[in-house]
């Protein structure tokens, strides 16, 4: 298990939906919220996912495919 440090950005047509819900459901991923800055019009997440490499790289590249931009802060976070 390895865990990585992300920083998620919502756009307006994705601030309602349950995106990071159905991660979690999908990738039977571990979660970790951090920071959150959720509006109206646009919303941001730093989080911590942990998982396999393999996972991982799964989930962000799902969640590009949804409409969600994903930062990878270069912060490996050891489980």
């Amino acid at each position: 298990m390895i865990g990585v440090r992300v920083k998620l950005t919502f756009p307006e047509s994705l601030v309602r939906e349950p995106v990071v819900a159905r991660m979690i459901r999908e990738f039977d991923i571990l979660v970790n919220l951090r920071r959150a800055d959720i509006g109206e019009h646009s919303g941001w997440i730093i989080c911590e996912l942990d998982g396999t490499g393999e996972t991982i790289d799964r989930v962000v590249d799902w969640l590009a495919s949804e409409g969600v931009e994903v930062d990878l802060l270069g912060d490996i976070v050891e489980s």
